[in-house]
């Protein structure tokens, strides 16, 4: 079995190699790796290496907390980031905390051994998700304790099939696994595994602490004028297909404002048809135009976290795709949550829906539905409150995490 996952990831390797002839993500993704043992050879494998992996940056938010509580408590600690993901690594080569910040070499056994011979981390901690097996069991026949923090688990999941072998041979790998709710740890319980803590999400701890301490963008805020808004955050075309009909159709005083997942030219040319006339680009405003306008169109990056603030209603992109974008961002500054129907990987999409805190969107009339009942007998507010109260109560698991590991 362990020939057949080998099979798998060179063949995956090999595909991404040729799309990266057109695919500009695919070509990073093999540039990224290509001398990248030359600068891992630079780590002093004396030092104190705490080893983090995420898939890319969501991963990466969600193991901040702990990295940074870990660099306060002792300074003498260097952080070693890999990311698989192009996206990841673009964005996570600029952490401050970081003290080193590479691509993930592909999991073959010489990479893992090469790997792990350079490096010798003190500790391995997997964000979430990547499971990766000759790195893994590299790090257990090394005798380096290792770590699933934020792990979330579905019974669907290749661990818990009866063709998974190899997925249940990297559980054995970890010393200990700090799981986001009780489904995880009872599909672990039921492998043989104890090894188990409820800790919860540590993006919770992390979009709290965003929330607190936030830049305010003055033209998102003279844009609102304390008007009701909706934003289309991080989306695709089929949210903003569903948002163009109803600002088309609808005659409520609203403002909107459009962050697309992609910001090139193309795509937004693409949301501009849709339009029609009616919107601005934030490459075009300014502090004496932005308010001639109901739609915002932001076209770069870097701005959205700060946005939510300004919002009510947040419409999060992904949910048609089953990769739902980070929603308890929105969430921390009080916005009512819509995404599309593909979310039941995603256990606080379940969660806030049964509180009434987030809705499902299939059309444009489940939409209109939901912002006229939101219109209603203060359901706007009881939602967004239940959404503030939701994080803030959520809090706490960087702490536990620490705690469990006498760090």
């Amino acid at each position: 079995m362990v020939f057949f996952y080998q099979i798998s990831i060179f063949s995956y390797f090999l595909a991404v190699k040729i799309a990266s002839l057109l695919n500009p993500k695919a070509k990073l993704f093999i540039k990224g790796r290509k001398n990248v043992f030359d600068n891992i050879k630079k780590i002093d494998s004396n030092e104190i290496i705490y080893w983090f992996h995420c898939a890319s940056l969501g991963e990466l938010e969600q193991g901040k907390p702990i990295i940074e509580k870990l660099k306060e408590n002792d300074s003498s600690i260097k952080i070693l980031i890999t990311f698989f993901s192009p996206s990841g690594y673009e964005y996570g080569k600029n952490y401050e905390k970081a003290d080193y910040v590479y691509y993930l070499p592909i999991d073959t056994p010489s990479n893992a051994i090469k790997f792990i011979e350079l490096v010798h981390p003190t500790k391995a901690f997997f964000v979430k998700y990547e499971f990766w097996y000759n790195y893994l069991f590299q790090l257990n026949s090394n005798n380096i304790p290792t770590y699933l923090i934020s792990g979330v688990f579905r019974k669907n999941q290749l661990f818990f099939k009866w063709y998974g072998t190899v997925h249940r041979r990297m559980l054995s790998y970890f010393t200990f696994f700090f799981v986001q709710n009780l489904n995880s740890k009872e599909l672990l319980n039921k492998e043989g595994y104890t090894n188990v803590s409820i800790t919860g999400d540590t993006r919770l701890d992390r979009v709290y602490e965003n929330s607190l301490n936030h830049e305010k963008p003055p033209l998102i805020k003279k844009f609102t004028e304390n008007k009701t808004t909706i934003i289309l955050g991080s989306s695709w075309s089929q949210e903003e297909e569903i948002i163009a009909e109803f600002i088309q159709s609808s005659k409520k005083d609203f403002k909107y404002i459009i962050a697309p997942h992609n910001v090139d030219g193309n795509h937004i040319s693409a949301i501009e048809k849709l339009l029609g006339n009616s919107f601005i680009k934030y490459s075009d405003a300014t502090y004496e135009n932005i308010s001639n306008h109901n739609v915002l169109i932001i076209d770069n990056i870097g701005i959205l976290a700060n946005t939510y603030q300004f919002t009510d209603i947040a419409f999060i992109g992904g949910g048609f795709k089953g990769s739902l974008h980070n929603i308890l961002e929105p969430a921390s500054f009080g916005n009512v949550i819509l995404f599309g129907p593909k979310h039941e990987k995603f256990h606080e999409a379940e969660e806030l829906i049964n509180i009434k805190g987030a809705y499902e969107i299939n059309y444009v009339d489940d939409l209109i539905a939901i912002t006229n009942h939101l219109l209603l007998e203060n359901n706007l507010k009881k939602s967004q409150e239940i959404n503030t109260a939701y994080i803030k109560n959520g809090r706490g698991a960087s702490d536990k995490i620490l705690q469990e590991l006498n760090l």
